[in-house]
């Protein structure tokens, strides 16, 4: 299966708009931040956006894919969803666990089932008779790093009929956490050397590039309104195993900051947009797309 799949570096240009596109737990949901200043957006983060979306079956998206997902729509259940425990996959996933074949691991439930598994791994069969099952998926996210500091703004959120008795009655004292503005760049790798052992298909590739653009539209929340991805750069190889250094492609379409870097950016106009790559590198890569187009 790997020949299907060709090797393919990705990158997302990501604008925060007064959003929080990635809460920390640890510092009660502020917008991920390094010391710096420097923002980030988690792989995690990101890829739940993606199983978010695909979960759903009878969703107007899901309903609007090509009939080849539709009319498989078991192929292409979430592993990973929400509220999922080890036990319950674990117990889901028995028989293919206790019968492990590796010649016939390709035709399991489990690969057959699960599309999240077979592009992104797993990180729950990963102990005793279950060690033979995925763990490093197709397809690896990277950490998305903001190209200049950003500004975290707190205010109170407030209700209109308060909840609560006392002092701060209808009020969550800076609950309301966004960044001002921010451009945000996450690298992707698309590894077709995993492909024989996750069951990863170039359908599955197709799919996860059908996904993408709607990563932010469709994942709308009230602390998340205006997450835009400006590119989503899909460059293929021209063979399996690379034939340009991914950071070569990433660094050439990654935006430059105009003026003073060292300080957080108000617009998109404070940015100089790659969307060419350099005549060196063309002639590396078979075929460069922004998915967003």
């Amino acid at each position: 299966m790997s020949s299907e799949i060709k090797r393919a570096t990705g990158l997302l240009v990501i604008e925060v708009v007064n959003s929080n596109a990635n809460g920390d737990p640890d510092r009660e949901s502020d917008p991920r931040q390094r010391p710096n200043g420097i923002g980030e957006i988690s792989p995690v983060s990101f890829k739940r956006k993606l199983r978010d979306l695909l979960e759903v079956h009878d969703s107007l998206f899901f309903q609007s894919l090509p009939e080849t997902y539709v009319s498989n729509s078991e192929r292409y259940s979430i592993l990973e969803s929400r509220g999922r425990d080890r036990k319950s996959i674990q117990g889901e996933m028995s028989n293919d666990i206790k019968n492990f074949d590796q010649t016939k691991f390709l035709d399991s439930t489990f690969v057959q089932k699960y599309w999240d598994a077979r592009v992104f791994g797993n990180t729950f069969l990963e102990e005793g008779a279950s060690k033979g099952f995925i763990k490093t998926g197709v397809v690896q996210f990277g950490v998305g790093a903001s190209i200049s500091p950003v500004n975290i703004i707190r205010h109170t959120n407030t209700n209109k009929a308060g909840v609560q008795e006392g002092k701060n009655a209808g009020m969550a004292p800076l609950a309301f956490r966004i960044v001002e503005h921010g451009v945000y760049c996450m690298p992707f790798f698309v590894n077709p050397n995993f492909a024989a052992k996750t069951g990863c298909t170039e359908i599955d590739i197709d799919l996860l590039k059908l996904l993408i653009p709607k990563a932010y539209d469709l994942n709308r929340s009230a602390i998340r309104a205006d997450v835009r991805i400006r590119h989503a750069w899909y460059i293929e190889h021209l063979n399996a195993l690379g034939s340009c250094p991914d950071y070569l492609l990433l660094e050439a379409l990654t935006p430059d900051r105009i003026g003073d870097k060292t300080i957080a950016s108000t617009s998109w106009s404070d940015y100089e947009d790659k969307t060419v790559l350099p005549e060196a590198l063309k002639g590396k890569v078979s075929s460069i797309t922004d998915l967003m187009l």
